[in-house]
């Protein structure tokens, strides 16, 4: 059997939906292709079998005895087929009975003395645990619930700005949808919106909608929902790496390289002592706790502006995520997916910045293209610009670069830009 067509049928079996790409493939090297004829027992009842068996193609039945059946009436004769699984030691819905072959029938069977791959602390990597992964990693974990559904929580460390970060909803999404997908397709473009504020003192359930696979491209929806309402919905179309045609027409503006510049909490201490911006700036910066965000962060052109200093509608800036992450080329998408909705809409405000400068800014909507791989864990340049806004929305667009020049991903993003309302002068009641 082709090892590509092996890993995508895993892929699709819902017992293995929760399981890092790797797993899958190591699955894949290990399982024994196995034949049956029509009305062949491919188990009997009380034996524990080969393994675990997984259905390639054809169709069984599981024929419960009579002295089982006697005892509970209800228990119904059922077929098994194509992705559907039984064996020894997986949570099948049936304890007892023959499993017979109705059709020709074939099998991959996972042998037992390997179902510990069956076993995994993480959905993006077999060796480590949540407790051993970096923080965005650890953030991007998601429990699956059932099939289709996974539940993901806001941990204390995690960025949030008084609600459910916009980028935490992006990257956990995108995180469900990719792990309904088999793993040969990687998240080629995404679609979302912002609906509702999200609370992050409660979990997120994430429902994926499989709205269609392909050969070669796969559709996903996600739908985040709180206290039974939808805060939150993603589109992503997934794709099979191939060959085609490959040019770049947009170039990578030249700026310091990484190294060369300061950590934002290098540039934290830097601002605290810098005489051109004002004592009450300094001040508030000095009394207000400091949070690291686990995306490491270097500005190409550190400057004294404030967030109340008129500026340019543009940023650059090098990022990548803090700690080695696992190798799963979908996490890696997820973390810049998460990482993107960090400052993007802001630069929409800074023609508008001045003196006692207050909004209330929201994300609507925000849509990425992945052109190429990468690693989130490198430097990535992330170019931004606001080229309008208007009508209380600020639009926004960027792109990612690798430090050889090459364009990773581009960027849009729409939000919702308003200015506080005055509170109402109180009216003397004399």
């Amino acid at each position: 059997m082709d090892p590509d067509e092996v890993i995508e049928f895993l892929s699709c079996v819902p017992l293995l939906q929760r399981l890092p790409g790797s797993s899958l493939k190591r699955i894949a090297d290990i399982v024994i292709v196995k034949r049956y004829g029509k009305g062949e027992y491919v188990v009997r009842d009380g034996d524990i079998g080969e393994g675990i068996y997984f259905i390639w193609e054809g169709e069984a039945e599981v024929s419960v005895s009579d002295s089982v059946q006697a005892e509970e009436e209800d228990r119904p004769e059922f077929q098994l087929k194509r992705y559907d699984y039984f064996g020894h030691g997986s949570p099948t819905i049936f304890r007892q009975g023959d499993v017979i072959a109705l059709t020709e029938l074939t099998c991959l069977v996972l042998p037992h003395e390997h179902c510990n791959l069956l076993e995994t602390k993480s959905i993006w990597s077999a060796d480590k645990t949540v407790g051993t992964c970096s923080l965005v990693e650890n953030i991007l974990h998601l429990e699956p619930v059932e099939v289709n559904i996974f539940q993901g929580i806001t941990l204390p460390d995690a960025p949030k700005f008084g609600k459910v970060f916009g980028g935490q909803l992006v990257g956990q999404a995108l995180a469900a949808a990719s792990k309904t997908v088999d793993c040969l397709k990687i998240v080629h473009s995404l679609h979302c919106y912002f609906l509702l504020v999200g609370d992050f003192n409660i979990p997120i359930i994430y429902q994926v909608h499989r709205v269609r696979d392909g050969n070669s491209f796969a559709t996903r929806r996600v739908d985040a929902l709180q206290k039974g309402n939808i805060i939150f919905t993603l589109f992503a179309s997934f794709q099979k790496e191939e060959q085609g045609f490959e040019h770049q027409e947009t170039t990578m503006p030249l700026v310091p390289a990484p190294e060369m510049l300061l950590s934002m909490e290098e540039l934290r201490e830097r601002r605290l002592t810098d005489p051109r911006l004002p004592r009450s700036y300094r001040n508030k910066v000095a009394s207000k706790e400091f949070v690291p965000w686990p995306i490491e962060i270097r500005f190409c052109e550190p400057n004294s502006n404030t967030n109340q200093s008129k500026s340019p509608p543009s940023l650059r800036y090098w990022f990548r995520a803090k700690g080695k992450l696992s190798d799963d080329q979908a996490l890696h998408r997820c973390v810049v997916a998460f990482a993107s909705d960090l400052i993007f809409s802001s630069v929409s405000l800074n023609p508008h910045r001045r003196k006692g400068f207050r909004t209330a800014s929201l994300s609507l909507d925000h849509s990425m293209w992945f052109h190429r791989s990468f690693r989130a864990d490198d430097w990535l340049l992330f170019v931004i610009v606001s080229p309008v806004a208007s009508k209380a929305r600020g639009f926004v667009s960027g792109e990612m670069f690798n430090t050889k020049g090459e364009l990773l991903v581009s960027l849009t993003q729409e939000a919702l830009l308003r200015s506080p309302k005055p509170k109402p002068t109180p009216v003397s009641k004399l």
